[in-house]
């Protein structure tokens, strides 16, 4: 076999690789940027004669997996497709004796999927595994499965550039090989201070390709997290650029050729290439000596509170940085200039989160239940969240993919066959010939940039772009317009295309749970059926459309902004979903209106179609819409309840054992003290003029208001039998009453073991004393109370021993 010429720090571990595969039959290789892991190591297995099967490579990109195919065969002196091949997304080069093939990673899934013992295979090596990839964690998962049960022969390989091998290994079995670094030296420089605020992000990149090129030599590959950073980096850096240097983009949605070309040498002077992470992995771009690093990185993440993925912007990790600085250093000493100071580098996280933890789970949750195992089952480096995990299950059931326990229906088989989306599969499956069209433009990237919300521009625009020009002068974008055409193309061969063809009817079957109702009011605001908020923007045409299914959105949690959307009638709708709609009683607490709502609805998930008044509606039924309404205003006791309740909390302070009145026990306990008594009461008004008295009071059995009249009453009982209230509003109770009523009396009241707070009257019903100590002020204050009443007062008694005197209201008789 012909190998290079020139030698690279792979090729030193190589014997170790091999060794391992020989007496282990898996391994995790380390190999940092620069070290020739892709091209070498399936080459080197094969020369080993390790197996006599086909090694089959995933590559998480499709340039990055012809690239790698191409520069194999070109190694061996060979055209693509006889010892080496490759298969990706709607192109492959294979032959009979294709030997090795580079894949991407959803293809090794499929391939697994319907032949589970790999026949013919005998090496499976996961490149860029730090990338983890949902489809590289669930291949590798997969992959083991096979070999424990199925094909102990089966070789498994890892490697990785920047990847933290001990958890991949142990879930492995394996032992871990560590190449050298990069073949050659990297230097690195900081901004000296922060960049300004002020400042755009692709001016401050393009100020700083320019700063590369005037300090170091070679071409300059420049990272930015997407394309329109590119475009926009493009625009601010070409007037500047010397006349020697050529500036491509580099992006996945790019045509192949023009990709092609970034990565192809130079043919003259120096280029740049402006890409984003398509040029991380194990893509060599040939010239290439210097690195410019925007320090931004663009990956989806799954939002949980909306269901909906969105792509965001983050600070680079440590390990991206890594690998972004080592393609400087592929073929000479190179340079890698980054967007930020070296004190901000200090604050990078170590690495970014593997997809299984921020990504949709419903394709993988598909793919799980199509194997036939729970996820506690297969050995994942990363297991996935239950909570996100059951709600991707809960999109497969309304789907119908997956039937009540959880198990896949032959619809889920079919789904998973699909290259597609479960959801866009979903729609494939049962819709008219129209559907492989849309599911290719949902799939992709917006084909007409900027244009009104509506879906349909859309499909004219890709179906006859010449009569949408003609019509409405926009452009489609040319390449991925190129991509929808073909994909469609390669769906439509296997569907049979006999469902309905209308795009609004065809988006619903997608996005049964984003079918939305325009609320009432002026703003274009929306209700989806699965009962999230949505907005579109208030200028669009479609922004007075009642019925629409929302196909793109931002993931907003609290209120989504619709950016692509189809129109669909209510009668497509009702005849689409018949066996969904149907009629709901509802009672309901209004918070706008301050009143139990009892209506009829006939509603397709959270949207109502018609609305009408439920005038039976059970008494119990309202009661319980009111518990709402109670909880929002409150309990507002009347005098009586709130004398009650605090009385009540005095018991429980006492004993523990005693129910507990506090307000918020009564509000966490609703259903079980109040709801019995809430019949008549249904608005706002009626819960104000309700007494909650008797509903407290139920509360209590016999002994327990037996022992709360007699610890806590309602009311001092005088020496003379009269019963004063006690009033409860204080710290402590308190009573007030005429000073020679409580003559006679030694021991002080009290209430639940709390002195009672009395406040003795003069004659004339002026507070004379205040205390909580009635002995205690017999025995001391008294006297001088006594002093100055007696004048004030003789026709009333004042005796020197109060407590041996008999209580009394009356006055001595005048002469």
């Amino acid at each position: 076999m012909t190998q290079d010429a020139f030698a690279l720090p792979i090729d030193a571990v190589m014997p170790q690789v091999i060794a391992a595969l020989r007496s282990r039959a898996r391994v995790v290789l380390q190999a940092p940027p620069g070290a020739g892991k892709t091209t070498r190591v399936p080459l080197a297995m094969l020369d080993a004669g390790v197996t006599p099967g086909k090694i089959v490579m995933l590559e998480p990109r499709r340039l990055a997996a012809r690239a790698a195919a191409e520069r194999m065969a070109q190694t061996l002196g060979e055209p693509v497709g006889q010892t080496v091949g490759f298969r990706v997304r709607g192109a492959s080069q294979v032959g009979n004796s294709t030997r090795i093939e580079v894949v991407t990673e959803g293809i090794l899934t499929r391939m697994v999927q319907d032949r589970p013992d790999l026949p013919g295979i005998g090496a499976v090596i996961f490149d860029e595994f730090h990338e983890r990839s949902l489809n590289a964690d669930l291949g590798l998962a997969l992959c083991l499965d096979v070999a424990g049960a199925l094909r102990d022969d089966l070789l498994l390989v890892a490697m990785s550039a920047t990847l933290d091998a001990a958890p991949v290994a142990a879930i492995m079995g394996a032992p871990v090989v560590t190449s050298q670094g990069r073949s050659f030296e990297v230097a690195e420089h900081w901004l000296p201070k922060p960049r300004p605020k002020a400042q755009r992000f692709e001016q401050g990149l393009a100020d700083l390709v320019l700063t590369a090129l005037a300090g170091a030599q070679g071409s300059v590959l420049a990272f930015l997290p997407g394309e329109g950073e590119i475009r926009r980096t493009e625009a601010a850096l070409r007037p500047h650029l010397p006349d020697d240097v050529t500036l491509h983009p580099l992006f996945g949605a790019m045509e192949f050729k023009a990709q092609q070309a970034a990565i192809a040498p130079a043919r003259t002077g120096r280029k740049v290439v402006l890409a984003t992470s398509i040029a991380e992995t194990s893509l060599t771009i040939e010239g290439i000596r210097v690195v410019v690093d925007g320090g931004l990185s663009r990956r989806a993440e799954f939002d949980p509170g909306s269901g909906m993925s969105r792509l965001i912007t983050t600070r680079v990790t440590r390990a991206e940085a890594t690998q972004r600085a080592g393609r400087a250093g592929r073929v000479a000493p190179g340079a890698c200039y980054k967007l930020w100071t070296r004190g901000e580098d200090g604050a990078l996280s170590a690495y970014p989160p593997a997809e299984i933890e921020a990504g949709d789970l419903t394709g993988f949750a598909l793919e799980l239940a199509n194997w036939g195992a729970g996820a506690d089952e297969l050995a994942f480096v990363t297991p996935p969240h239950e909570g996100r995990l059951a709600e991707a299950r809960g999109v497969l059931r309304m789907l119908g993919a997956l039937d009540a326990q959880g198990r896949i229906t032959e619809h889920g088989r079919t789904l998973s066959a699909l290259p597609l989306h479960p959801r866009l599969g979903h729609m494939v499956a049962h819709g008219g010939r129209g559907a492989p069209l849309l599911a290719a433009i949902l799939s992709e990237r917006d084909v007409l940039r900027g244009a009104p919300a509506d879906l349909a521009l859309r499909v004219a625009a890709c179906t006859d772009p010449q009569a949408f020009q003609r019509a409405h002068g926009g452009e489609p974008h040319r390449p991925t317009l190129a991509r929808i055409r073909q994909d469609a193309k390669r769906l439509a061969a296997g569907t049979a295309g006999t469902g309905p063809d209308d795009t609004g009817v065809l988006a619903a079957l997608a996005y049964p749970d984003r079918v939305g109702l325009r609320r009432a009011g002026d703003a274009p605001r929306y209700v989806l059926a699965g009962g999230k908020g949505a907005v579109m923007p208030q200028g669009d045409p479609m922004a007075g459309d009642r019925l629409l299914v929302a196909t793109d959105l931002d993931g907003d949690p609290r209120e989504a902004r619709i950016r692509q959307a189809a129109r669909i009638s209510e009668a497509d709708l009702r005849a689409t979903f018949a066996d969904q709609i149907a009629w709901h009683d509802v009672c309901l607490w209004s918070r706008r209106e301050g009143r139990v709502l009892a209506r009829r609805q006939k509603r397709f998930g959270a949207l109502v179609l018609e609305d009408r008044i439920w005038t039976d509606a059970p008494p119990q039924a309202v009661a319980q819409a009111m518990l709402e309404g109670v909880r929002q205003l409150g309990l507002l006791p009347s005098p009586s309840a709130a004398r009650l309740m605090r009385r009540a909390g005095l018991m429980h302070a006492a004993h523990p054992e005693f129910p507990d009145f506090s307000e918020d026990a009564l509000m966490d306990s609703l259903e079980a003290w109040l709801l019995p008594h809430l019949a008549g009461v249904r608005s706002a008004a009626d819960w104000k003029r309700f007494d909650m008295t008797e509903a407290l009071r139920a509360r209590l059995d016999w002994t327990q208001m037996q022992a709360l009249d007699r610890e806590a009453p309602a009311h001092f009982v005088t020496p003379l039998g009269r019963k004063i209230p006690i009033d409860y509003d204080g710290t402590q109770p308190q009573v007030s009453l005429r000073l020679q009523e409580v003559f006679g009396v030694t021991e002080h009241p009290t209430v639940a073991g709390t002195p009672v707070q009395m406040t003795l009257l003069s004659p004339a019903q002026r507070p004379v004393q205040v205390t909580d100590d009635l002995p205690g002020f017999w025995a001391s204050s008294y006297a001088d109370v006594r002093r100055d009443m007696r004048g004030r007062y003789p026709r009333h008694p004042w005796p020197e021993d109060p407590t041996q005197a008999d209580p009394t209201l009356r006055a001595k008789p005048r002469k």
